[in-house]
């Protein structure tokens, strides 16, 4: 359920160009075209960017495909980004609990480096007054909470919008004091509960 929740916050209006950076195998790229935005996604693997198409074919959606790695896509800037970024999982470990076994810190550490450079480079494709949504599947603060505290700190023109209950179909318990989107396992517990999961919008002031 929570995983569903990124494309939801960016809310984008109908027509509304949005990119999805890291976008196979698609899920969330269904969600923004359905709501009536122009999505460009944007994966380095071609064969999951091969089950974003037959998804969206199957659907009766269309986005616009690039194959091209993050780091390094251009385009003009967009008023609504999506960064799904590669992330350790830990929020997935009941569904996947081999994730505990073929993590190591290393790994964090090497993660946490890549999405704080995909995070600067959504940042440049972000229009100013646009807004950025930057999501992990991940329970670690290292990708959530302090990823973007070390964000904000370098990027004086960035601001948090602080998530709400409506932004998330009114599941208050899934935001934490600070206007993050947190779910964690123990959350939605008549449901069964869900996987862990961060989210935070943040806007690019105008110069």
């Amino acid at each position: 359920v929570a995983a569903a929740l990124p494309a939801a916050i960016l809310a984008p209006q109908p027509g509304e160009r949005v990119l999805d950076l890291c976008a196979a195998p698609g899920g969330k790229t269904a969600q923004l075209a359905a709501a009536g935005a122009r999505v460009v996604a944007v994966d380095r693997s071609a064969p999951r960017l091969k089950r974003l198409t037959a998804n969206l074919d199957r659907l009766g959606l269309t986005a616009e495909v690039h194959v091209a790695d993050g780091l390094t896509f251009n385009a003009e800037p967009f008023p609504a980004v999506l960064l799904d970024a590669p992330c350790s999982a830990t929020g997935t470990l009941r569904r996947h609990p081999d994730t505990a076994w073929n993590r190591t810190l290393a790994d964090l550490a090497n993660l946490v480096d890549l999405q704080a450079r995909l995070l600067d480079r959504a940042w440049a494709l972000t229009a100013p007054g646009g807004r950025l949504v930057y999501a992990t599947c991940s329970l670690e603060p290292e990708e959530g909470e302090r990823q973007i505290a070390a964000f904000l700190s370098r990027t004086p023109e960035a601001a948090l919008i602080p998530i709400n209950a409506a932004m998330v179909g009114n599941c208050a318990e899934l935001i934490d004091p600070a206007g993050f989107l947190r779910a964690l396992p123990c959350h939605l517990a008549d449901f069964g509960g869900c996987d862990g999961f961060f989210a935070a919008v943040l806007v690019k002031a105008y110069p």
